[in-house]
């Protein structure tokens, strides 16, 4: 029997798993066909539990989604918002791929409940961009060729964005500490550091 991500099956792997969750989303959706002042078939809601209905201010945009009380943030974001910029390395806070922006600063969204970002800013690697132009520290990567498989480069940059908000003007060590958390599994860090350096020099021209 073909698994789900073979090819002869014609179902990827991220369709499966999108399709489980969204699954599971449209089981759970009647109880708030009927919900009405925080009431379900006029019973309140259990002292201690948790809205599952929640909306998100991510990229500038307020979205409306449907999140259990044990979800990351990586996997809203990714499986539920379609925001796949963001990406799942280890799961378990050390590679830094899933780095995002909560009010400016940089956090790994899979060790972040989605439940505790409701009312703060989420930013995403989709939200850098200003329309058709890059962001200076995006345009720095394409102009230095910052990267090589590129896996980790969303995070990376939301770390390098985060990061230069607060140091604009960095030497190349105080840069290299401030994206230390995040790991490049083609250890290509000169590179980087030298795209960075020059995002840092264009963000600076900008401001």
């Amino acid at each position: 029997m073909d698994q789900p991500d073979s090819p002869r099956s014609g179902v990827t792997r991220r369709a499966f798993i999108k399709g489980v969750i969204a699954s599971g989303a449209v089981a759970s959706s009647a109880a708030y066909l009927f919900r009405a002042g925080g009431e379900i078939f006029g019973q309140t809601s259990a002292p201690g539990s948790v809205e599952r209905l929640i909306t998100l201010n991510v990229n500038g945009q307020m979205r409306r989604v449907d999140v259990m009380k044990q979800e990351t943030l990586a996997m809203t974001l990714r499986y539920k918002l379609g925001l796949t910029g963001t990406k799942i390395g280890c799961d378990r806070a050390e590679c830094g791929a899933c780095t995002v922006l909560i009010d400016d600063v940089p956090h790994y969204s899979c060790s972040v409940l989605t439940h505790t970002v409701r009312g703060r800013k989420v930013q995403t690697i989709e939200g850098l961009a200003n329309g058709d132009q890059l962001h200076p520290v995006q345009q720095a990567i394409v102009d230095e060729q910052g990267f090589q498989c590129a896996f980790c480069m969303p995070g990376f940059t939301m770390a390098a964005v985060g990061f230069l908000k607060t140091n604009p003007n960095p030497t190349r060590q105080q840069l290299a500490h401030g994206i230390s958390g995040n790991l490049c599994r083609c250890q290509d860090y000169d590179k980087i550091l030298t795209a960075f350096m020059r995002g840092a020099e264009y963000m600076r021209r900008s401001s």
